[in-house]
């Protein structure tokens, strides 16, 4: 394209690179655009550490059209607070209008940059518009939610020539931002903002349950007040029907907030508008438990928040043990499970290496178990017999009797039977009748009495396992359809009526493996995450771990581990992961490598 040239040389847009702990600044060029109009890859920036910022720099002057759809994209992954550079190479009415907050693109490379080549007679000198291509693997929305996607991503950008400067600008793209997988891993990091569950506690204290929200925020630029900003505005859209937050409607950051930091001693100021001038001690220690439970999970340093009102004043401070919330990653478990070679339920303790059988009827051998469950607080387990056709509930104490099963399958075989069982820390359990002439999904509120058959009225297949979140909101479920086996989230909706049996429902479900064709073995593995066994479209059988809105947490990859069968996790990541392999029991001590329990045993199990 005759214009891209000037001089016979293509200018390259370059970027400033500024390393945080020397102070120095690097010039750095990047890819330009081809002359010939060839489709080419724009190239991801490199990973870069830590302790570097990137900066864009602005459009040089008689930049070509392509090295100004160069630069602008290059400027979207700079780490430039509110995009200002990137402003600078759109004429000043698309510079108004466009909202990069409003979305961001991932995908799998960066876009592609294609000029559209105007018809024979017909070219227009000042006017030129480019096609930014690519494939889709994901968008983090308004909210800052991630969601993955699949499929083509095509977008016009047109340029113009200003008629008195003569230089290029854009002045018509796409709403938001789009980059690179590589560049949107080294600009974007999740959190979990926390809400408190609408309709649960926990069911010994009556303290209220903590549910992880988690977003997507930029690394470099003040990623503490992006957290304060996004828990003030409120949860996610699929979040938001389950939670609540204890922020008056309207509550902000106070007007002229700069950015928020730590003091020396750890312990972050928070000044609000006057939404919450009044607010009472109670809830004051409420919205300050959020915070800290929030900003815990961007920076482990912060120790303690302070609130305080318009005026100035302090509304109330809050330390580490002070939380009036809980959440499952702060609750370590006691002993961990598993059926032994006589199909007992034994646990062992963290710091034994000798498995016991459990006090009570399930550890006595009467009945041999297929899978089990212990219920949060360890004092109840569930087992399902060996045929897979009943599920018992019992307590974990000397003298404790087996009774009747509290539910039965009439699937033909054992796999068509009961799934593995799932307690939340309300005290209700959780499992799924495989049965193909009647699959459901039931509840058993406090592991006793009549099941509820929960409705899941978007459920593309049949369940194969359940995994209910601590928060007893979350429900994690290995769904089998067509040969394939997927891993869906889904959110637990309940309607209580005084007097009346309850409607629970599971909605909203959504992919976490959208890359795995095959999950056969999955467990929560903190707040917001799972670890899954699964298998990629003609791979093997692998370990990884995922975030419930399904993308994936950066330098977390379980070692490999052959011949995995089922695997155990604690939301408590203190815990070691645990396997049933073709070694037997082994677990996973955090940077050791995995080693044997016992030889002969099945069904590992932490409490949940």
């Amino acid at each position: 394209m005759g214009a891209d040239r000037e001089g016979g040389a293509r200018r390259r847009p370059v970027r400033a690179v500024a390393y945080a702990a020397c102070g120095a600044v690097v010039l750095a060029g990047c890819a330009s655009m081809p002359d010939s109009g060839d489709l080419r890859d724009v190239e991801s920036t490199p990973r870069q550490d830590t302790q570097v910022r990137v900066f864009a720099m602005p459009p040089q002057d008689n930049a070509a059209p392509g090295e100004i759809v160069q630069g602008f994209l290059e400027a979207l992954t700079s780490d430039d607070p509110h995009y200002d550079t990137a402003r600078k190479y759109l004429t000043a009415g698309a510079a108004r209008k466009w909202k990069p907050e409003q979305s961001t693109t991932v995908l799998a490379n960066g876009p592609s940059t294609d000029p559209d080549h105007p018809a024979v007679g017909g070219e227009d000198t000042n006017n030129v518009t480019y096609t930014l291509a690519g494939s889709r693997v994901a968008t983090v929305d308004a909210q800052q939610a991630y969601s993955p996607a699949a499929g083509p991503y095509n977008r016009k950008v047109h340029l113009t020539q200003d008629a008195k400067t003569k230089q290029w600008r854009i002045d018509a793209l796409p709403e938001g931002v789009v980059m690179g997988k590589s560049d949107f891993q080294r600009n974007y990091t999740s959190v979990n903002k926390y809400y408190f569950a609408s309709n649960t506690s926990d069911v010994s204290t009556g303290r209220l349950a903590a549910v992880a929200d988690p977003v997507f925020v930029r690394k470099r630029v003040d990623p503490m007040t992006q957290m304060v900003r996004s828990l003030l505005d409120g949860p996610t859209s699929w979040l938001g029907p389950v939670v609540r937050s204890s922020f008056p409607t309207g509550t902000a950051l106070k007007k002229g907030a700069s950015s928020l930091t730590p003091d020396d001693q750890n312990k972050l100021t928070v000044p609000l508008n006057d939404k919450a001038s009044r607010v009472g001690s109670t809830q004051c220690s409420e919205m300050a438990t959020q915070l800290l439970f929030t900003l815990q999970n961007l920076s482990p340093t912060v120790d303690s928040v302070e609130l305080q009102g318009a005026d100035g004043k302090r509304l109330c401070d809050l330390g580490r043990g002070g939380a009036v919330a809980w959440r499952g990653s702060e609750k370590r478990p006691e002993y961990l499970y598993f059926l032994d070679s006589k199909h007992r339920l034994v646990r062992i303790a963290s710091t034994s290496t000798t498995a016991v059988p459990v006090p009570g009827a399930l550890g006595q051998g009467d009945r041999g178990l297929r899978s089990v469950a212990v219920s949060r607080d360890e004092h109840s387990a569930a087992g399902v017999a060996l045929d897979g056709k009943s599920l018992y509930v019992t307590s974990l104490a000397s003298g404790g009797s087996l009774g009747d099963p509290v539910v039965q399958s009439h699937g033909a075989t054992a796999d068509d039977r009961l799934t593995t069982p799932s307690w939340d820390d309300v005290g209700d359990l959780w499992v799924a009748d495989r049965n193909p002439a009647d699959p459901r999904l039931l509840l058993i509120e406090e592991g006793a009495g009549q099941p509820v058959e929960v409705r899941t009225p978007e459920l593309p297949g049949r369940i194969k396992d359940v995994r209910v979140a601590a928060d007893g909101v979350r429900i994690a479920l290995v769904v089998e359809k067509d040969r394939k086996q997927s891993l869906l989230i889904g959110r637990i909706e309940r309607d209580e009526k005084s007097g009346q049996k309850p409607v629970v429902s599971v909605l909203e479900l959504r992919s976490a493996t959208p890359g795995l064709e095959e999950v056969t073995a999955m467990s929560w593995a903190g707040d917001g995450r799972l670890v899954v066994v699964g298998r990629e479209q003609g791979g093997v059988l692998q370990l990884r771990y995922i975030q419930v809105d399904g993308s994936t947490p950066d330098g977390l990859v379980p070692s490999a581990l052959p011949g995995v069968k089922a695997i155990a996790a604690s939301e408590d990541d203190r815990a070691p992961l645990v396997a049933y392999s073709d070694d037997g029991i082994v677990r996973l001590p955090s940077g050791g490598q995995w080693q044997t329990v016992v030889k002969e045993g099945s069904a590992p199990v932490y409490p949940g």
